[in-house]
C-alpha cells in the first residue's frame, strides 16, 4: 500500500472498500505480533494511526463496515445478557490422574481397550494444562461467527463480542480452511499482565484481584466489550469441535494446522511414544512451571492418531483417549478454629473445618473438608489408621492441601503445636438442624458400617428439604433462572401460604397462588415487578423438560447426571420408568432384573432408586409434580439408521476381534443399549467362546443369538 494516502473525504467507494480490507488484515497481523509473539513491528502511535484511519473511513462509508473490522474489537455495544449457545459437539472435561503410577495406568488402559500389547507403538501428545477458561470459536466460510464458553458442556455462553477484542484470535481463517470449523482452546491472563493490572488497581486504591484465572473469567464475562479489551486476555488453541473436513489425521497434526491458521499454540507440546517419555516431559514442564508466564496445573496426555481416538471413544463425561496429569497439591499451615456440621439433601452430616484465612495456591482458603467422623478420628474407610492415628481437634495447627479445583482438605496435624487440655472432637449423634437421630447405616450384604452418618428426619428435616429444593433448581437439573439459594431459603421460610415453597411442586403453583394474594411478591424487598415476571417466565419455560434432567432433579441418592442419562435412555419415557420402579418394589421379578441389567447400574444404585419410590412421601411429591410438568421422552439414538439402534445387546464369552470394552463402546455409538444380564427385553446376545449361563438363558427366553463375526457383519464391520 502506498505511503501517500488520499484524504478520506477524497476516497471513492471502491478505494474505501479496498483500504478497509487492507486495514483489517494489517491490524490483525500487528495484533498477532504483539499479543501472540511479543514481537511488535510498529510503535503504539503508528498502530493507533492505522486504527484512526480505519474509523474515519467507516464513518464516511458505514455500508462498507466489515465483519472482521478492527473497530468491532473494542467498540462492541454492551450486551444485555449472554445468550446460550448449544455446542454442535459437547465440550467434555478430562479425567484426572495424580501420580506417575496413574499416568502409566492410563497408557496401559489405552492398550488394553484396543487389545494391543504395550509395545510403545501408540504415540501420545503431552502439553501443559492451562489454568484458564475453555472456549469454542466457530468459523463459517472462514469467518468467526460465534464464541462460546464451555458452560455445562452442552450449552455455553455467547461471548463473541468480547472474544473479538482479543487480538491474537483470528477473525478470519485463510483460504483452504474448512467451511465449518470450531477451534477450541483456553482463554487465560498472563502472569505479567495480571501483575500489571493489580499494580494499576493498587495505585487507584482499589481491591486487588485474587488470581489470573478468576480475573480472566470475570474479564471475559464483562457486559461491555471495551472492559474485556482492556484486560489483555490471551489464547492457546489445542482442540476442535464440529469440523466439515479434517485437515490432519493426528492430534499433533491438527495443532500444527491451527498454528498455520494464525492461532497461538503451546510450544511445550510434544509427541512421545512411551509412558517413560511422557513422565519425563511431565517433570520437565513441572520444573519449568515457575518460569512460565501463565498458570498451569498439570500436563494433558492424548492419543495422537485420530482413528485410534475414534475407536477409544468417550465415557459419559470424558474421552477414553485423554487424561490430565495434575501437579502435586499445594499445602499450607493454619489454625483450625471450629468444626461445623452441614446437612445435605440425602441427610449426610458433613464436617466442615473453619480455618484462620490462609493463601494456598493463590487462593484464600477459610474452609476445608474433613470428610466424615472417622477421618477426624484418624481412621480410614476400612478402619485402618491414617495420619499414624492422629485425630483432628479444634484449636490444632493443621496442614491444608489444595489441588486445582478440588475442595481444600486437612491432611495432617502439627502435634507439637497442639494446645494443652484440648479434647477429641465429639461427632453429633443427632441432627444439628432438626434434632432427629443421626445414624450410620450397616450394609446388609457386607455388614460394613457406612462411613457417613445420616439424619433420619427425611423431609421433616429443614436442611434436607431446603437442599432438595436447591438441587432441584440447580444448573444441571431444572436450572430455573432467578431461583437461587437465597430465593429458595426465602420461599421455604415464608409462613404466607401464597409464598411458601416447601416441595418442588410448590414452585410451579407459585404464580397461581400469588394471583389471589394480598401480599404481592413484587412488593417485597429484593424483588420487583420485572424480576418477578422474569421468575414466573423462567418457571413456566421449565414445565417441559428432558427426562434425564427430571430424573436427576428428583435427588435420588446415588443418581447423578450420568446415571440419570442411563435411566432415561433405557426406559425412554417417564411413564415406563416410574411404573418399572414401582413394580420393582419387592426387589424381585422382571422389573428389578431389568433395572439391574442396565450396564452401569449396580445393585446399590438400583436399591436406592427403588427405595425412593417405596417411600409414600416421595411418591406424593412426584405425583403432584407431574400435574405441573411434563418430562419429555428421551431422545432417539443418535445412529437411528443403524440396524441395532434402540436394541438391547448383551456381550458374553470371549471376543476375539475386539475387546469387550471396545465392543460395548461401538454398540452404544450405533444407538444400542448394552446390558449386563439377559432378560425378556434383551434383543441380541453376542456370544464368544466360553459363553455360559447368559447364552443358556438367551436360548431359554428365545432371544436372538449370534457369534462375533455375525455381529460385525450386522453392524457393518
Amino acid at each position: 500500500m502506498s505511503q501517500e494516502l488520499k484524504p478520506v473525504e477524497n476516497l471513492n467507494e471502491t478505494e474505501a472498500a479496498e483500504e478497509l480490507a487492507f486495514l483489517a488484515a494489517e491490524l490483525a497481523r500487528h495484533d498477532a505480533l504483539y499479543h501472540g509473539q511479543d514481537a511488535p513491528e510498529i510503535s503504539d502511535a503508528d498502530y493507533d494511526a492505522l486504527k484512526r484511519r480505519n474509523d474515519a473511513i467507516e464513518q464516511r462509508f458505514p455500508v462498507l463496515i466489515r465483519d472482521d473490522s478492527p473497530s468491532k474489537k473494542v467498540g462492541a455495544a454492551p450486551s444485555v445478557t449472554f445468550q446460550p449457545v448449544v455446542h454442535a459437539r459437547p465440550m467434555l472435561s478430562l479425567d484426572n490422574t495424580f501420580s506417575d503410577e496413574d499416568a502409566r495406568d492410563f497408557v496401559a488402559s489405552v492398550y488394553r481397550f484396543l487389545g494391543q500389547l504395550p509395545d510403545n507403538s501408540i504415540a501420545f501428545t503431552a502439553e501443559p494444562k492451562i489454568d484458564g477458561l475453555s472456549m469454542s470459536l466457530r468459523y463459517e466460510n472462514r469467518r468467526l461467527v460465534t464464541a462460546a464458553t464451555r458452560g455445562d458442556g452442552t450449552t455455553g455462553e455467547n461471548v463473541t463480542a468480547n472474544i473479538r477484542t482479543i487480538g491474537m484470535i483470528p477473525q478470519t481463517l485463510p483460504a483452504g480452511a474448512p467451511d465449518v470449523v470450531e477451534v477450541r482452546g483456553e482463554i487465560y491472563m498472563a502472569k505479567s499482565d495480571f501483575a500489571a493490572l493489580n499494580a494499576e488497581m493498587a495505585a487507584l486504591g482499589k481491591p486487588l484481584y485474587v488470581n489470573p484465572r478468576n480475573t480472566a473469567s470475570g474479564s471475559l464475562r464483562q457486559l461491555d466489550a471495551k472492559v474485556t479489551a482492556s484486560r489483555k486476555l490471551r489464547f492457546f488453541a489445542y482442540a476442535w469441535g464440529e469440523i466439515s473436513e479434517m485437515p490432519a489425521d493426528t492430534q499433533m497434526g491438527m495443532v500444527e494446522v491451527f498454528k498455520s491458521w494464525g492461532f497461538p499454540v503451546n510450544p511445550l507440546m510434544q509427541r512421545l511414544s512411551s509412558a517413560d517419555a511422557l513422565l519425563e516431559h511431565y517433570h520437565h514442564i513441572e520444573r519449568e512451571r515457575p518460569d512460565l508466564d501463565y498458570d498451569i496445573d498439570g500436563v494433558v496426555y492424548k492419543v495422537d492418531r485420530l482413528d485410534l481416538q475414534a475407536r477409544l471413544g468417550f465415557r459419559s463425561r470424558s474421552p477414553r483417549w485423554a487424561t490430565a496429569h495434575k501437579f502435586p497439591a499445594e499445602q499450607a499451615f493454619t489454625r483450625l478454629t471450629a468444626i461445623d456440621i452441614q446437612v445435605g439433601r440425602t441427610g449426610a452430616l458433613t464436617p466442615v473445618a473453619r480455618l484462620e484465612p490462609i493463601t494456598v495456591g493463590g487462593v484464600v482458603v477459610t474452609n476445608a473438608t474433613l470428610h466424615n467422623e472417622d477421618y477426624i478420628k484418624g481412621l480410614g474407610n476400612s478402619g485402618e489408621a491414617i495420619r499414624e492415628g492422629r485425630d483432628i481437634r479444634i484449636g490444632d495447627m493443621v496442614i491444608v492441601q489444595r489441588a486445582g479445583d478440588v475442595i481444600p482438605q486437612i491432611v495432617d496435624v502439627v502435634m507439637d503445636e497442639r494446645k494443652a487440655g484440648s479434647e477429641p472432637y465429639r461427632f453429633p449423634t443427632t441432627c444439628p438442624v432438626c434434632g432427629s437421630h443421626a445414624v450410620r447405616d450397616i450394609n446388609e450384604k457386607t455388614g460394613k458400617v457406612d462411613a457417613v452418618r445420616r439424619c433420619t428426619g427425611g423431609f421433616v428435616c429443614r436442611a434436607q428439604a431446603v437442599e432438595h429444593l436447591k438441587h432441584f433448581v440447580s444448573r444441571n437439573a431444572y436450572d430455573i433462572e432467578g431461583l437461587g439459594s437465597k430465593q429458595i431459603e426465602f420461599f421455604f421460610e415464608s409462613e404466607d401460604p401464597t409464598l411458601m415453597i416447601r416441595t418442588a411442586p410448590d414452585i410451579f403453583t407459585l404464580e397461581k397462588r400469588q394471583e389471589a394474594s394480598l401480599t404481592k411478591l413484587e412488593n417485597i424487598d429484593g424483588f420487583g415487578r420485572v424480576s418477578v415476571r422474569k421468575l414466573y417466565d423462567a418457571i413456566n419455560t421449565r414445565r417441559s423438560i428432558a427426562l434425564q434432567r427430571f430424573i436427576y432433579a428428583l435427588g435420588i441418592r446415588h443418581v447423578g447426571e450420568t446415571t440419570a442419562k442411563l435411566l432415561a435412555r433405557s426406559y425412554g419415557t417417564y411413564e415406563h420408568f416410574g411404573e418399572a420402579m414401582r413394580d420393582a418394589s419387592t426387589f424381585t421379578g422382571d422389573a428389578w432384573n431389568e433395572l439391574n441389567s442396565i450396564d452401569g447400574i449396580g445393585e446399590v444404585v438400583a436399591r436406592a432408586i427403588v427405595e425412593f419410590y417405596k417411600e409414600p412421601r416421595n411418591l406424593e411429591v412426584v405425583t403432584r409434580l407431574l400435574l405441573e410438568v411434563t418430562p419429555e421422552a428421551a431422545e432417539a439414538p443418535v445412529a437411528s439408521n443403524s440396524p441395532v439402534a434402540g436394541k438391547t445387546v448383551v456381550f458374553t464369552g470371549s471376543l476375539e476381534k475386539m475387546t469387550r470394552d471396545e465392543a460395548k463402546a461401538k454398540a452404544e455409538s450405533l444407538g444400542a443399549k448394552v446390558a449386563g444380564s439377559v432378560s425378556k427385553k434383551t434383543d441380541i446376545v453376542v456370544a464368544g467362546p466360553g459363553a455360559g449361563s447368559k447364552l443358556d438363558k438367551a436360548r431359554e427366553l428365545g432371544v436372538a443369538t449370534m457369534d462375533e463375526d455375525e455381529w460385525l457383519a450386522l453392524i457393518g464391520g
